[in-house]
């Protein structure tokens, strides 16, 4: 892989790099920087994939405690700054999930009408899902794979960096030097291929369960 030039990178990502460097130096101050520019940013990673919000400030937090003791292995000629933190923040949040999943849960279904309290129930029923949700919950299954392979390199690529990675739609079109109106449409024509080939693989998995 051909290694990424920083003179290319927006001011941005420079700017990231630099705080990256310094701290992995020990450098407290542009640790604090660092959090500032990006922990918006981060926590919406995180979010996307653990929907507890408390939980995901948590995870917030070990984060950027990885950050810190990994700032020094950054490599700028391999990725951007934001992509590097993105992936550490992905990652944590899928190791939350599957620890969860590795938990036994219980779901009580009384309904306390005294209190108020919704119906438990009702919290469970969830609407049709959409093309993310999709994604998500194939994220580990050999139907995604096959899927992905339908699209396009360049649709693949644009929603790695999307949904994988967690860039917005500028940042995807900065990383690959294109149009941000033709990542938009790689984006939405891929997802769009993606939900029709994951709804045809669950309804045949559930007419093979029948």
């Amino acid at each position: 892989m051909k290694p990424l030039d920083e003179r290319d990178w927006p001011e941005k990502s420079r700017e990231l790099a630099q705080l990256l460097a310094r701290t992995g130096l020990g450098d407290r101050q542009a640790f604090s920087r660092l959090y500032e520019r990006t922990s918006g940013h981060l926590f919406a990673v995180v979010l996307r994939i653990q929907r507890d919000r408390a939980m995901a400030e948590d995870l917030l937090q070990e984060v950027y405690v990885a950050v810190w003791k990994a700032a020094s292995s950054f490599d700028a000629a391999r990725s951007q700054p934001l992509t590097w933190l993105t992936h550490i923040a992905r990652n944590r949040a899928i190791d939350s999930l599957r620890r969860a999943q590795s938990q036994p849960r219980t779901e009580s279904l009384s309904v306390n009408e005294d209190e108020g309290q919704p119906d438990p129930a009702e919290a469970l029923a969830s609407d049709e899902p959409g093309p993310l949700e999709l994604l998500n919950q194939a994220s580990e299954k050999r139907e995604l794979v096959q899927c992905m392979e339908r699209l396009t390199p360049t649709q693949r690529q644009s929603v790695a960096l999307a949904f994988y990675d967690g860039l917005s739609h500028a940042e995807v079109a900065a990383h690959l030097r294109e149009p941000l109106g033709t990542v938009k449409s790689w984006v939405r024509r891929a997802l769009n291929t993606l939900k029709s080939c994951l709804d045809r693989a669950a309804s045949n998995d559930t007419k093979g369960a029948v």
